[in-house]
């Protein structure tokens, strides 16, 4: 079996494999052919990839002639006709595009979209969403300290004292909680707001102070993602993040909801409350932000506040990306590679059934399924 991997289109400087997760392949029997090119921006050159064992084609090679395809992002309509391989895999986000995947579907492709894949204890060495945001939190905070103009720890001088930066984290997801532990460490006085109360004691283990609202929706069954909550709930939720909105300097939104446009959990209201200077980092800014203000992949100034928009903060550490997301491709990989290095597709397994989003022509995701027929 052959598997190709693609080069990204331009703003995305990941690469689905390194050349350091070539050898496991080898080992499975296992051909890896890799597009020109492919690990340029993640600091992997063809050389590195060639001496790792594999072999670097052009494009349309990889498209004649993989079996199983791994691209990051989704291949265009134009290419699908060039395309050998009945097995894509990648990030496809089909809560936000079920067309496209509905037509791949209709093109005989069985999809694995890699962000579907079931969020439990079996999944973790495969959970991509978790690798990657583990990385935007971290980068968050050094986005906001570059920003911000002044400093984010206690200084007691000579000249006088500089009280520690405020900030504000909405959301204790894997993202939240990397952006809790690299503020502290930059020495910051953090704030946290999350509708799980179950986060709390992490939260605060990290040395945030944790904000309670009461009365939300258990989000217990929602395989660690946000839940939808009541009316009454969020005009609460609204008048107490106010009162701590007000009073940060920073804050780092992470809020989203599969499948459905980000909560706007900071109005216009609540923006001009800020002081100028202050600065909002939104990295749910590409399914419509956290703010009343947010464009994704853009900087906006709002009365002095600098509001950043960016969903793609993993691209920003491209090696280290890369590998993780390497890492967890490989993994669920071997849960539909047998011991021949064929492929086999145990739907029985409910990692590869969860992941799977089309098969033998009909999208096979009720959540898809359902948004088709809405």
């Amino acid at each position: 079996m052959t598997i190709g991997v693609l080069k990204e289109p331009n703003g995305e400087t990941r690469v689905s494999l390194l050349p350091e997760h070539i050898a496991t392949f080898t080992k499975w029997q296992v051909h890896i052919q890799v597009e020109s090119g492919a690990g340029d921006k993640a600091f992997a050159s063809d050389a590195h990839y060639e001496a790792a064992g594999a072999k670097v084609v052009n494009r349309s090679s990889i498209l004649a002639t993989s079996d199983v395809v791994l691209s990051i992002t989704a291949l265009q309509e134009a290419e699908i006709a060039q395309c050998k391989a009945k097995v894509l895999f990648g990030f496809y986000q089909p809560l936000f595009q079920p067309q496209q995947i509905q037509s791949y579907a209709q093109k005989g492709f069985t999809i694995f979209s890699i962000d579907m894949l079931p969020r439990t204890t079996r999944a973790q060495s495969m959970d991509v969403l978790s690798s990657q945001a583990n990385i935007a939190g971290y980068k968050a905070v050094l986005l906001a300290a570059t920003t911000y103009p002044k400093y984010f720890p206690m200084f007691m001088t000579a000249a006088g004292s500089i009280p520690p930066a405020k900030m504000l984290i909405l959301g204790a997801g894997v993202a939240g909680l990397q952006a809790i532990a690299t503020a502290k460490r930059l020495g910051a006085v953090v704030e946290v707001f999350d509708t799980r109360p179950a986060v709390k004691e992490e939260v605060m283990s990290l040395g945030a102070k944790f904000v309670e609202v009461e009365g939300a929706a258990s989000a217990a069954n929602a395989g660690g993602y946000a839940v939808e909550q009541s009316a009454e709930f969020m005009a609460k939720q609204q008048a107490r993040i106010a009162e701590s909105v007000a009073k940060s300097d920073i804050i780092i939104t992470t809020a989203a909801i599969p499948g459905k446009k980000a909560p706007v959990l900071v109005t216009e209201q609540m923006v001009h409350s800020m002081r100028s200077g202050s600065v909002i980092i939104d990295l749910a800014a590409s399914t419509g932000g956290n703010t009343a203000f947010t464009k994704n992949n853009e900087t906006v100034i709002v009365n002095g506040v600098t509001i950043i928009g960016q969903s793609n903060l993993p691209a920003s550490m491209p090696s280290d990306a890369s590998k993780l997301y390497g890492k967890n491709i490989l993994n669920f990989l071997q849960l539909i590679i047998n011991k021949e290095g064929q492929l086999h597709l145990n739907f029985e397994d409910d990692l590869v059934k969860g992941t799977c989003i089309a098969h033998d022509g009909h999208i096979t995701n009720e959540r898809i399924a359902a948004l088709l027929t809405a």
